[in-house]
């Protein structure tokens, strides 16, 4: 039963690749149509054609859209071949068909790495270099956040200083050219952060489900069959299940007493609590290796959420960016709002009982047996700490970013 859906499996990560790379090839195939019916032959660009800036711009989107998903099918192929390689390491999903493909796809995008197009990305960047220069007089590749835009005079002043100089400026750029770039940079920012974060969030989970699978087979399981004695992997779990043996023998004799159930003789009686034992000792040998089993899930899931982190430095710097954007974007009262929300809920009066739901809970999760002097030394410190950051927070930043916000907070607490 085990070999066949393994096979099942390997079929299935198979099928998948092969799907994967046949997409990338044929977005692949549709650019180089572009490039021989439109442009010669050539990249696709402006400067390779004759057409106007709205066709130009219409044959652009294209090449950027259909190079993103010819990015992601790769991605995609690459994931279930290292799966596949994984599972079964003498053989590959790789064949002649495939090198081909690969080599033709990597044949066109590799024309457009420094791309001479209009590229929405860009435009982000470029912004961002020119806020850079003015500041420090260097180029970098981090975006501008709103957290960044503190100064000396009210932000809304110099917004509308700034508006009025580009208004009687003739050499900036016409208004209308202004939205439609700030709306291409706004969709484009968007679309990564949303992207970005759902990388985050997927990719540790994945991990984590897909290790917690193979290695819990191959090594808790087989290690929790040879040594049957092992059933509770720590006193907490023990008491439990010792409590709950308890009540189900007191139900026994209850349900005797009110003659829901015929007399039984002692050795029945033991026999049956004996059977409900046994339930018992399986329920809690498979919650102690479920515990171990998310250990070592969890600690894939942080080596591959820190390895998304670290090879993803502009997008994280792109989706600091869209989080102030929302955060400083909203009203006042909404600020004041969300603020009380999250102290009451984290520093507040009642949260010592919802810190001790969450430590109680990550206690289950790993396996670990509850110590309440560790719990009432960690409510007693850690939200304090938090409550202090976070006024930190807003006496160091939200203060000069948004006074308003501050002031209608304090009347709301009051």
């Amino acid at each position: 039963m085990f070999d066949k859906i393994i096979r099942t499996a390997k079929r299935w990560v198979v099928d998948n690749a092969e799907k994967a790379l046949s997409e990338a090839y044929q977005r692949a195939l549709y650019i180089k149509k572009i490039e021989d019916e439109h442009f010669r032959g050539k990249k696709i660009s402006p400067k390779n054609c004759d057409y106007s800036d709205t066709v130009c711009n219409y044959f652009q989107e294209e090449l950027k859209s259909h190079l993103r998903l010819i990015k992601l099918k790769l991605n995609q192929f690459k994931a279930n071949s290292s799966i596949h390689s994984f599972l079964e390491p003498e053989s590959g999903v790789e064949n002649d068909n495939f090198l081909e493909k690969l080599n033709f796809i990597d044949s066109v995008i590799r024309r457009y790495e420094n791309p001479d197009y209009y590229d929405t990305s860009s435009v982000v960047l470029e912004d961002n270099r020119a806020y850079k220069k003015e500041k420090k007089g260097i180029e970098g590749d981090e975006l501008e956040t709103i957290s960044d835009k503190t100064s000396v005079l009210p932000r809304s002043f110099l917004r509308a200083l700034r508006r009025i100089r580009e208004e009687i400026d003739p050499g900036i750029p016409s208004s209308e050219e202004e939205v439609i770039r700030s709306f291409r940079r706004s969709k484009y920012k968007t679309a990564v952060s949303i992207k970005f974060l759902l990388v985050l969030i997927i990719v540790p989970l994945l991990v984590h489900n897909i290790t917690k699978i193979t290695l819990g087979r191959i090594l808790v399981d087989p290690y929790f069959a040879k040594h049957q004695e092992i059933v509770f992997i720590n006193r907490d779990l023990k008491e439990e299940a010792l409590e709950e043996l308890r009540i189900y023998e007191e139900n026994l004799e209850l349900k005797i007493m009110l003659g829901i159930i015929p007399e039984l003789s002692a050795e029945e009686k033991h026999e049956k609590i004996k059977e409900k034992a046994i339930e018992l000792a399986e329920e809690y040998r498979y919650k102690g290796a479920n515990a171990i089993k998310n250990i070592i899930g969890d600690f894939f899931a942080f080596i591959a959420f820190t390895a998304v982190l670290v090879s993803s430095k502009r997008e994280l710097s792109i989706l600091k960016s869209f989080i102030d954007e929302i955060i400083y974007g909203l009203s006042d009262s909404a600020k004041a709002f969300l603020i009380i929300l999250f102290t009451d809920m984290f520093v507040g009066f009642h949260s010592p009982h919802g810190w001790e739901v969450i430590l109680e809970a990550i206690s289950r999760h790993f396996g670990l047996p509850e110590n309440r002097d560790f719990n009432y030394l960690f409510i007693a410190t850690f939200p304090v700490i938090l409550d202090t950051v976070l006024k930190y927070w807003i006496f160091r930043y939200l203060n000069r970013l948004s006074p308003s916000a501050v002031a209608t907070y304090r009347s709301m607490n009051e």
